[in-house]
């Protein structure tokens, strides 16, 4: 299978992508010769990221039945300072909220993203550390 996108140029640093009729403008911020319009392209890096092991932790939670009132996905990127600037590291902190969380069900299910579901995850392994942390909140 393969995946295409299309990324327009929209003047000054901006791009449009289309994926899948889905429009994302990305922009530079003002400091660096952009009009700050649109995301950065690294940090797309770690939405991809949150997204996609976000997917899976809730998919299969929710199959576990796992009541949860809310799940944030937080990615923390570590840049290197010189050029060409990427991140060296990420850290995923899975934090969920609800009433008596199962934390064993939902390590397992983490684990199991990160070990089996989660393809950017795999993908930014064979280059990176990519961390991970569970908080739990009592609601």
């Amino acid at each position: 299978m393969k995946h295409i996108i299309n990324n327009e140029w929209k003047g000054g640093l901006k791009f449009e992508v289309d994926l899948d009729g889905h429009k994302i403008l990305t922009d530079a911020p003002v400091e660096n010769g952009g009009e700050n319009q649109g995301p950065g392209p690294k940090k797309l890096l770690l939405s991809a990221l949150a997204a996609c092991t976000g997917m899976d932790v809730v998919t299969i939670l929710k199959k576990m039945r796992v009541d949860f009132e809310k799940c944030n996905i937080i990615v923390e990127g570590d840049l290197v300072e010189e050029h060409p600037k990427y991140y060296e590291k990420m850290h995923v902190i899975y934090e969920f909220t609800g009433k008596n969380l199962p934390l064993e069900k939902i390590e397992k299910v983490v684990h199991m993203s990160e070990s089996t579901y989660c393809g950017v995850e795999a993908l930014y392994k064979k280059a990176i550390p990519v961390t991970s942390e569970i908080r739990i909140k009592e609601s």
